[in-house]
């Protein structure tokens, strides 16, 4: 397993970006779009600033949307139309990958040969049309898998749906034909390589980073009014998209335990749930909110949709806490965002959550998903001042460790040396006489 240095080698002039169930474009928190769309955008700018072009290549699901749209000066999102103009489950899209692959390749048989350097496809779908990609254009691909249906299905959340054996091939198959692997964190490299036999050497290791111009520290009073909350409330606060994975509920559950352990809160405290329904949680889009009736403090719940911009800042800024009580993570985007903003996260002790959160400095980590543990971890952050004071300062200093334009210059890094791999591997192919 090796690990990404900054200073590249050989920045590439282009780079194909291959997402094909979820375009950068698209409101995280909803739908499929979450922090994948994120780091998408996110190291796509970054990329541009440096003077190199990016393309994305996602489905099109609307006959409106135009063929080529500007996401930033140097960054563009092609919508390849596969299969019909709508949005489509993950479960039906394998069915479109072969149009997808398509309309990739006749959109690159415009340009001369080598019009793209790299390929970086994210979430095994996209790792599915990048391999071909790669075979065809003859450069590297890197794959980022973002989330492993082999963890997920051995930490799925009671009820939740396993992932299917499909995904779990298809997994396999790109690990085996990437030329290279990008980890969110060290966890995930080595479950690469445990789980899917991935070449050690090619696995890299590369932090996901937070924007830290726009989630920074600021008035919570001022968040609090912006959201129509009261000020003295005690604000304990979700961000994401509603479904089992995720476990929301975990943040009701342990609500509903701490009034009934502080009946004196029951004036004061706000649960605040921003997102909508995704994946499975489709399935069930009023769950959420039957759970809150039947626990018995819907009045204490405020369900919001997904926040855009400076009103998900104000999201973290207004709460006293950020809860992150997923059954799996591959970082935790979220938690990085709200540590920026000042505010302490108590985080499920899984995935890659642990390098986000320092248990004790930045926030709280929690072993369990029982409601009685989270609701002593919320209380002990929310409820103490002082140690409510000292984790956010230490949360912005962690959050500061990270950014965005750290993790794209391990990327072009990265992209250096699978360039330099790949090429020394046609090398000693064999010549063919003709």
């Amino acid at each position: 397993m090796t690990f990404s240095l900054h200073g590249i080698r050989h920045a590439p002039r282009r780079v194909a970006v291959m997402s094909v169930h979820t375009s950068p474009l698209e409101q995280p928190g909803t739908g499929d779009a979450g922090g994948m769309n994120v780091y998408i955008s996110q190291t796509a700018r970054e990329m541009a600033r440096r003077g190199i072009e990016v393309e994305v290549f996602t489905r099109a699901t609307s006959s409106d949307q135009p063929p080529v749209a500007e996401l930033a000066p140097g960054v563009i999102v092609r919508h390849i139309p596969a299969g019909p103009f709508e949005p489509l489950g993950r479960d039906e899209l394998p069915a479109q990958l072969c149009a997808f692959t398509s309309g990739v390749l006749r959109a690159e048989a415009f340009h001369e040969p080598g019009y793209y350097d790299v390929i970086h496809s994210h979430y095994w779908l996209s790792g599915q049309v990048g391999w071909l990609a790669r075979d065809r254009w003859g450069v590297p691909l890197v794959h980022t898998a973002h989330t492993l249906a082999k963890v997920k299905n051995a930490a799925l959340a009671d009820g939740d749906t396993p992932e299917p054996r499909t995904r779990v091939i298809g997994e396999e198959q790109v690990v085996a034909e990437a030329d290279s692997l990008i980890a969110n964190t060290a966890v995930e490299a080595r479950q690469l390589i445990d789980l899917y036999d991935a070449d050690p050497h090619a696995v890299h290791a590369v932090y996901p980073g937070v924007d830290l111009e726009r989630f920074t520290p600021g008035s919570k009073s001022a968040a609090r009014d912006a959201l129509g909350l009261p000020r003295d409330a005690i604000v304990l606060a979700f961000a994401g998209r509603i479904q089992p994975l995720k476990a929301p509920d975990v943040l009701l559950r342990a609500g509903a335990e701490l009034l009934h352990q502080r009946p004196e809160l029951a004036d004061r405290l706000v649960l605040m749930i921003v997102g909508g329904p995704s994946g499975t949680g489709l399935e069930q889009p009023q769950a959420l909110r039957e759970l809150a009736v039947s626990l018995g403090i819907e009045k204490h719940t405020r369900f919001l949709p997904p926040q855009p911009g400076q009103a998900l800042v104000d999201v973290y800024r207004a709460a006293d806490v950020v809860a992150v009580p997923s059954y799996n993570e591959s970082f935790g985007l979220v938690a990085l965002e709200a540590q920026a903003c000042g505010t302490p996260v108590v985080a499920a002790e899984v995935g890659g959550l642990p390098v986000a959160v320092v248990h004790g400095v930045s926030g709280l980590l929690v072993p369990s998903h029982a409601a009685g543990e989270w609701a002593g971890a919320l209380a002990s952050v929310a409820l103490r001042p002082g140690r409510h004071a000292e984790l956010s300062a230490n949360a912005v200093a962690h959050a500061r460790r990270f950014s965005w334009g750290r993790t794209t210059e391990a990327l072009l890094d990265t992209y250096s040396q699978a360039a330099n791999s790949f090429r020394r591997s046609l090398e000693l192919l064999p010549e063919v006489a003709v």
